[in-house]
């Protein structure tokens, strides 16, 4: 039997995919998510409205802050630049990054972890120790500024 997946799991996947297609396909984020929802949701069950807002207001809050967001994995990154990095390890790192930064009710422990499990499934596992020193790293430079 397949284990189904938490719906804020799934949303965070959805959201992934939405900024890949946002990265890739050079569009904007309301486009690449109306896109994803409406042509590649990979179920046959419509997304419920929860999962979907939770999504789509992830990918854009991430788009939004990026000017804070690349910043500080420049600065957290030893010599590399976030351009440099793969997209979907960039991308993951970003999403969570937002979710940091972004003052939601969810435990900081929490986002590294979905993090880590976004990378599991949709990188390598050397992207996932990457992706947990550097998010790691980050959660103590805002842990000190708090």
């Amino acid at each position: 039997m397949k284990k189904r997946k938490d719906p804020r799991h799934r949303a965070r996947e959805a959201a992934l995919q939405i900024l890949y297609q946002w990265e890739i396909g050079k569009t904007d984020v309301a486009h690449a998510t109306a896109t994803f929802f409406n042509l590649q949701w990979p179920d046959a069950d419509e997304p419920p409205e929860e999962l979907r807002q939770f999504a789509a207001t992830l990918a854009r809050e991430t788009v939004e802050r990026l000017p804070a967001i690349d910043p500080l994995i420049a600065g957290t990154a030893e010599r590399w630049r976030p351009e440099r990095m793969a997209v979907i390890d960039r991308l993951i790192l970003r999403m969570a990054i937002c979710e940091l930064t972004r003052g939601a009710d969810t435990p900081h422990a929490v986002v590294i972890n979905e993090a880590l499990e976004l990378a599991r499934t949709f990188s390598t596992e050397d992207a996932v120790k990457f992706i947990n020193g550097m998010l790691d790293a980050i959660r103590k430079k805002l842990d000190a500024k708090s």
